[in-house]
């Protein structure tokens, strides 16, 4: 319980800190009382998360790898791998945010968006997805520090990006009037901040060296093996927000804008959780990787007695103070509703949502990736496209209660399927999974190789390694 509450905390300090300014961006938008930016946050916030989540799924691979390499005394090959999947990050999200600024307009469409939203919204992606790669290289060394457990660096590293925004945001918005455009420039410059305060702390740990071309191909395979799936796991949650703004979209700015309020309440509201779901990862694989299974179970125990918490105390803080939010964000009509309905009853949703989130990061640690891949893109369609079709017959309202509903299906179901993974596990360098009944490459093959690497090629890691060390 104190090492996941350390790792936790310190990481949800950070994330806090980086939700908080996003918080506060859509706070400022919404004090020009134009309600035609405060939808085009909610529509730029749709398109990043999009965006977001192959840096996630991408982090996760790198952490899970590295961290399993570390627990079973490997740090030479760690590094070597680290040095290598970072570049390939920088790369490929590189590709994917120049994508993105060129297609933005037609992205844009696809979620609803039209008019002065859509234009404005448009502007801010232009902008902001050309250095997507920044906050790739942020997320990608902070995974880093936490597979060695320096949570403090790993919270320090996001906490400092986020002071930095903070302190940009009203200056660009307000003090030289650039709107969602200074919201923007002051998201590039903290990300930077983020960026190279996470590399410098990850050189410091000897996490990174100048990657080997030799190594690159075979270690991107080796990292893709955990990380596409994870990739896949997380693009269905934005893909199934993509429906859930559409739906809003059908009924005006205003419930876009109680939407766009209520997603960027709820990460500062459950940091914790989100902090829990990438700070439980490392301490799993490594001891995984130690062959201590029992203490794999106990993490998963603790996670789970953790965001009930979480969730219990963050409806007792939401629920009389509705009003406040509300008048915070000058809230009217349609917008007003949908946050009061959140503060009153669904917040209470977020509790399975967390099992969720808590079950993914089980499967994407222990070898079982499809499995998190299934149940995120369960919820994102089964769990997601009827209830909230259903619930559009109820106004926006329904939207939002129609969401909840099938996280709570998809929530319990996943927990439920963590505890029998783990009850499967069998001591040894590779856990078991779907690999043996799947053709396609996993992650279970991707780890399996990590332990079957061919003998002259670890003693030349090893001998190179250690060179400068005689020299």
């Amino acid at each position: 319980m104190r090492h996941v509450v350390v790792m936790a905390g310190t990481g949800a300090i950070g994330l806090m800190a980086v939700f908080a300014v996003d918080l506060l961006n859509l706070f400022y938008i919404s004090r020009l009382r134009d309600p035609a930016l405060t939808a085009a946050v909610g529509f730029t916030g749709a398109v990043g998360y999009v965006q977001i989540a192959v840096s996630i799924g991408m982090s996760i691979g790198l952490g899970a790898v590295t961290a399993r390499q570390i627990g079973a005394g490997r740090h030479a090959r760690a590094r070597r791998i680290a040095s290598s999947f970072l570049l390939v990050m920088v790369a490929a999200t590189a590709a994917l945010g120049l994508a993105t600024a060129l297609w933005a307009a037609p992205i844009l469409h696809l979620f609803g968006a039209t008019g002065r939203a859509a234009e404005q919204a448009e502007h801010y992606i232009r902008i902001v997805s050309p250095a997507l790669s920044l906050i790739a290289v942020g997320m990608g060394c902070s995974s880093l520090l936490r597979a060695v457990g320096d949570a403090r660096r790993s919270m320090n590293v996001t906490l400092i990006g986020a002071v930095a925004a903070a302190a940009l945001d009203p200056l660009l918005i307000f003090a030289l009037h650039l709107g969602l455009e200074g919201a923007a420039i002051s998201t590039i410059l903290s990300r930077t901040v983020v960026a190279g305060l996470g590399f410098l702390a990850a050189r410091r740990h000897g996490l990174l060296a100048l990657p080997c071309a030799r190594y690159i191909l075979h270690d991107a395979r080796l990292v893709g093996g955990v990380a596409m799936p994870a990739i896949l796991t997380n693009l269905a949650t934005p893909i199934g927000g993509l429906f859930v703004t559409h739906a809003m979209a059908t009924f005006g700015l205003a419930a876009v804008a109680g939407q766009a309020t209520i997603d960027r309440i709820v990460p500062v509201t459950f940091a914790f959780v989100f902090a829990l779901t990438g700070s439980v990862g490392p301490i799993m694989s490594q001891n995984l990787g130690a062959g201590h299974l029992a203490r794999v179970r106990e993490t998963l125990v603790t996670s789970l007695k953790l965001v009930a918490a979480c969730v219990a105390v963050t409806w007792l803080i939401l629920l009389p103070a509705q009003n406040l939010v509300v008048a915070a964000f000058a809230a009217h009509g349609t917008q007003a509703a949908l946050i009061r309905l959140f503060c009153t009853w669904t917040v209470g949703g977020y509790l399975f949502i967390g099992m969720l989130f808590v079950a993914n990061t089980a499967f994407n640690n222990l070898g079982f990736p499809l499995y998190s891949t299934l149940f995120n893109w369960g919820r994102a369609t089964l769990g997601t496209v009827p209830f909230v079709w259903v619930g559009m017959r109820f106004g926006p309202s329904g939207v939002q209660v129609g969401q909840v509903l099938g996280c709570v299906l998809v929530g319990s179901w996943a927990m439920l399927t963590a505890f029998g993974v783990i009850g499967r596990l069998k001591p040894g360098p590779v856990a078991p999974g779907l690999a043996a009944e799947l053709p396609a490459r996993t992650a279970k093959s991707a780890l399996a190789e990590l332990d079957e690497l061919d003998e002259e090629q670890q003693i030349a890691d090893d001998l190179s390694a250690d060179r400068p060390a005689r020299a």
